[in-house]
C-alpha cells in the first residue's frame, strides 16, 4: 500500500493577499494519493507565539486544509484554528512563510524533526539564500565579486558600475549601485568620498557585499522565473519606474507575466540539480538583460516564491495541478 503523508504548512496569513497561491495550491495538494492530510498553521496566530517568536513550545494550533481553504480578508479561519500537535507528529513540514524569517527559528525546526522531512530544507535555505550562492554559477551570471573589504569594492569598480548586495538581504534591501564616482542607495545620491565612511561601517556590521557589474539595460526589466522540482511554472517581468533602477514592487516598479526565454531555460537546467540537492523544492530565479541582449542570472529566491496562480490564469495551463504534483513526487522519492 501507497504511504500516505501527514503534512504541516507553517505560514503567515497576516502576509497573504488575493493572489496568495497557498490556497490553490494545498487545496490540489491535499487530494493527490500520497496525501493523508494537511494542516496549516500561522504565524499570526497568538496562540502559536511560544513556537513561532519564543522557540519554547513544539506544539502548534493549526487548521485542516479542507474544500472551503480559501484566501479571507478577515483572520476568522486562522483565529479559529483548534488543532494542537507538535511539529514531530508529521512526516513533512512545509515552509510557505515570508521574510523575515530568523536563523534561530529555522534551527528549533530542524532541532525537532528530522531535516529531511522540511521544505524548502533549512540549510538549503540558509546556503542558497545567501548571494554568494551564485559564485556557484559564474559562467551564467554578469562579472561579480565577493567584498570583504573596502579594497575590495574599490578594486571591482575600476573595471565597470557595481552593484552591491548584502548577502542575506531581500527585497532589495541595503543594494547600493555606485557609477561615475556617485553612490545611489534606492533613490539618495551621494558621492563616493562621502559614501566611504558607510561602506566600511557597512561590511564591519553585517559582512561582505557581492558586488555585480551594473546592467544598463535594467529598464528591461528582472524577470523572476518560478521553478518547482527542476520544471519551470511562469515567470513575472517587473520593470522599475521610470528613471529608477531598482525593479522592486516596494520601490514602486509594475509586474506583468511573462514567459521565460531559451536563456532562463538554460538557466534553470543548470542550476535546477544543485539547488534540488539542497533540499530546496521551490525557488525563483531573477534575470537581467546584459550588454549583449542576452538575459543573465541575477539572484536567487529560495523561501517563499508565490506567483503559481498568477501564472495559471496567465498561461491557461494547470500550473498548480502540475506544481502540486512535482511536489508530492519530490515527498515520494526524497522523504521516507
Amino acid at each position: 500500500m501507497r504511504k500516505q503523508y501527514r503534512m504541516l504548512v507553517i505560514t503567515d496569513h497576516k502576509t497573504h493577499g488575493k493572489g496568495e497561491s497557498i490556497y490553490p495550491l494545498l487545496k490540489t495538494m491535499k487530494n493527490n494519493p500520497a496525501c493523508a492530510y494537511i494542516e496549516v498553521a500561522s504565524r499570526g496566530n497568538p496562540k502559536n507565539k511560544a513556537f513561532f517568536c519564543d522557540y519554547t513550545s513544539t506544539q502548534i494550533t493549526s487548521l485542516k486544509v479542507d474544500d472551503d481553504f480559501a484566501y479571507q480578508e478577515t483572520e476568522e479561519q486562522f483565529l479559529k484554528a483548534d488543532i494542537k500537535a507538535k511539529i514531530d507528529d508529521y512526516d513533512v513540514v512545509f515552509i510557505r512563510i515570508d521574510r523575515p524569517v530568523p536563523d534561530k527559528f529555522l534551527d528549533f525546526i530542524t532541532a525537532n524533526i528530522p531535516e529531511h522531512r522540511v521544505i524548502n530544507r533549512p540549510a538549503g535555505i540558509r546556503t542558497t539564500g545567501s548571494k554568494d550562492f551564485l559564485l556557484n554559477f559564474p559562467e551564467l551570471c554578469p562579472p561579480m565579486k565577493l567584498c570583504s573589504t573596502l579594497n575590495d569594492i574599490l578594486e571591482f569598480y575600476n573595471l565597470f558600475p557595481v552593484v552591491l548586495k548584502p548577502l542575506r538581504s531581500y527585497g532589495g534591501k541595503g543594494i547600493i549601485k555606485i557609477t561615475e564616482d556617485t553612490v545611489w542607495e534606492n533613490e539618495t545620491q551621494y558621492s563616493f568620498n562621502e559614501y566611504k565612511p558607510i561602506l566600511e561601517q557597512n561590511l564591519k556590521s553585517q559582512g561582505e557585499y557581492l558586488a555585480m557589474k551594473y546592467l544598463k539595460n535594467v529598464d528591461r526589466g528582472d524577470k523572476r522565473v518560478i521553478v518547482v522540482n527542476g520544471k519551470i511554472m511562469g515567470a513575472t517581468l517587473r520593470i522599475p519606474k521610470q528613471g529608477s533602477w531598482i525593479c522592486n514592487l516596494s520601490a514602486g516598479g509594475s509586474s506583468n507575466l511573462a514567459k521565460a526565454d531559451d536563456n532562463e531555460i538554460k538557466i534553470s537546467e543548470s542550476i535546477s540539480p544543485t539547488i534540488i540537492d539542497q533540499g530546496v523544492v521551490i525557488f525563483g530565479f531573477d534575470t537581467l538583460v546584459d550588454d549583449n541582449g542576452n538575459r543573465v542570472l541575477s539572484e536567487i529566491n529560495t523561501l517563499n516564491v508565490g506567483g503559481l496562480l498568477q501564472a495559471e490564469m496567465h498561461s491557461g495551463k494547470p500550473v498548480v495541478q502540475d506544481s502540486a504534483n512535482l511536489i508530492w513526487s519530490y515527498i515520494c522519492e526524497k522523504i521516507i
